[in-house]
């Protein structure tokens, strides 16, 4: 696990192939699978993410954000097998996706019978205001994504 000034970076070798882990990032109605809280609740869109520019929405709880929400994510970063990640947001009263300024990204590499999965959380780009609503960015420490990870690497495993 690294910090840098405002992103977090964890990586984890799971005993799986790329193309099984990316299968399960790339199909949302997993992602409450992969969060080691209660934080993602369930897909509101469910079919898979096949590229970058893509939007797919959750259903999420946060109490410093006011209780149940969606959150729309835009994908920003796709090859498949090797890379996912996408920059949660909201939508605007004319359907434009408006970013919130932090985004999640996963890498991976392959190794031997398993895969390097790295797991970086930048949230560099998140507006003052809204860094002022929620408290401190991030709102969860480094460990976060340890967690993250392991929740990966357990849903694979079932």
């Amino acid at each position: 696990m690294t910090a840098a000034a405002e992103s977090y970076v964890a990586t984890r070798t799971i005993a799986a192939t790329p193309a099984q882990i990316f299968a399960v990032l790339a199909d949302p109605s997993h992602h409450c699978d992969t969060e080691p809280t209660d934080w993602v609740r369930d897909a509101v869109d469910v079919a898979p993410i096949t590229g970058a520019g893509q939007m797919f929405a959750m259903n999420m709880f946060l109490a410093q954000a006011g209780g149940d929400y969606v959150v729309h994510n835009l994908v920003n970063a796709f090859e498949k097998d090797r890379r996912i990640g996408w920059m949660p947001g909201q939508l605007d009263d004319a359907g434009n996706h408006r970013p919130g300024g932090w985004s999640w990204r996963y890498d991976l590499a392959p190794n031997g019978d398993r895969t390097d999965v790295t797991l970086t959380y930048d949230w560099s780009g998140t507006p003052q205001d809204f860094r002022d609503q929620v408290g401190a960015m991030p709102i969860f420490g480094p460990d976060y994504l340890v967690e993250s990870l392991a929740a990966l690497e357990r849903s694979i495993a079932r």
